[in-house]
């Protein structure tokens, strides 16, 4: 009977393993070109990744945010970026779906706009 619970402990540590290891990683750099109100925005998004927290950083020509609230669970991403446009603070979030080197996200920004774009990740 040990054996037996020995053997069912060694499968579901390995099952887990290879879960984890399945687990799509969106550590690295990553870039979009966002159809926005003002025009077509270019974004690279460097992303740290830490179990489920993720940070980083969200930079465009209108300058450079801090990626806060990130949360990394499966193939499902979240985070805010407070944008500075202009003298006003944007809050900025973002939901997406990770699919191997793409990220379909969709991004509202404040009250103003909901956005729909696809992140790669940078080679």
């Amino acid at each position: 009977m040990n054996r037996m619970k020995i053997a069912l402990a060694i499968l579901i540590v390995a099952a887990a393993v290879c879960a984890a290891a399945d687990a799509p990683s969106v550590a690295g750099k990553w870039t979009a070109a966002i159809d926005t109100q003002i025009g077509v925005q270019n974004y690279t998004y460097e992303f740290k990744v830490d179990g489920e927290k993720l940070t980083g950083t969200a930079k465009s020509a209108n300058g450079e945010s801090p990626i806060v609230d990130g949360v990394v669970k499966g193939d499902t991403i979240t985070f805010v970026e407070n944008f500075k446009y202009q003298d006003m603070e944007m809050r900025v979030v973002y939901k997406g779906k990770i699919a191997g080197d793409e990220i379909k996200f969709n991004r509202q920004v404040g009250e103003v706009a909901s956005e729909d774009f696809v992140a790669k990740r940078a080679k």
